[in-house]
C-alpha cells in the first residue's frame, strides 16, 4: 500500500494537533502503559471541549487511523462503515488495531510513543460512480466491490495520481482480478493530524 503524504516537515515529527489525532494517540498510550482500553468518557474529561465531544458523540462514520514513525508508515487500519456507537469509539478501536494488529508490522512499543505521528481520516458517505471521469484521487477515496470482495483506497496517497492507478490498487487489495466487473464507490474524507 503506498504511504500517505508525509505529515512532518524538515524531518521534525509533528505531534497531533487535532483532538481526533490526540484521541488516537491517547488510546495507544493507555493500552501500552496500563494494558487497558481508553474510555472516551475519560478522554472527554482530559480535553474539556464540550462542543467537540458532542460533535463526536453525534457522528457515526467509518474512520482510518494511520501511524507513522519517522515519516514511515507504521500501521493503518480502518472501517469503511461504522462499527461503534460514535466516531470517537471508532477512532479508539482503529487506533488500537493499527498499533497492535496491522499484520504488516510488529506491535508498537512504549519506546516508540514519542516518535509516532498520527493521521485520522473520517469517511463521508459513499456515492456510486458511473464512470471513471467521476473519480479524482486527490479528492476522493474509492471502494471497489465484486462478489463479496471489497477493497478501499484513501484519497491523497503519495504516488497515486490517476483514477486508473487508484482503482488498480484498490482492486488488488480486494483480490479482484483484472477484467472482473466491479462496483465502484467514491467518498471524501475529513483528515485530522
Amino acid at each position: 500500500m503506498p504511504g500517505f503524504k508525509k505529515i512532518s516537515k524538515g524531518g521534525n515529527i509533528m505531534k497531533p494537533e487535532s483532538l481526533y489525532a490526540k484521541l488516537a494517540l491517547r488510546a495507544i498510550e493507555e493500552k501500552i502503559k496500563t494494558g487497558n482500553k481508553l474510555k472516551f468518557e475519560d478522554f472527554k474529561k482530559e480535553v474539556e471541549d464540550e462542543t467537540w465531544s458532542k460533535d463526536v458523540e453525534n457522528l457515526q462514520a467509518g474512520a482510518f487511523v494511520s501511524l507513522y514513525n519517522k515519516e514511515e508508515l507504521r500501521g493503518c487500519i480502518g472501517t469503511i462503515e461504522p462499527l461503534e456507537v460514535h466516531v470517537g469509539e471508532e477512532i479508539i478501536r482503529n487506533a488500537l488495531e493499527a498499533a497492535f494488529f496491522d499484520p504488516r508490522f510488529v506491535p508498537v512499543e512504549k519506546k516508540e510513543l514519542d516518535q509516532l505521528s498520527i493521521s485520522v481520516d473520517v469517511l463521508k458517505e459513499q456515492e456510486l460512480v458511473e464512470t471513471i471521469d467521476d473519480l479524482d484521487p486527490r479528492k476522493y477515496g474509492v471502494v471497489v466491490e465484486h462478489e463479496g470482495k471489497r477493497g478501499l483506497l484513501l484519497p491523497e496517497l503519495e504516488g497515486v495520481d490517476t483514477p486508473d492507478k487508484q482503482l488498480d490498487i484498490a482492486a488488488k487489495k480486494a483480490g479482484i482480478m483484472e477484467g472482473e466487473k466491479m462496483k465502484v464507490y467514491r467518498f471524501e474524507v475529513l483528515r485530522y493530524q
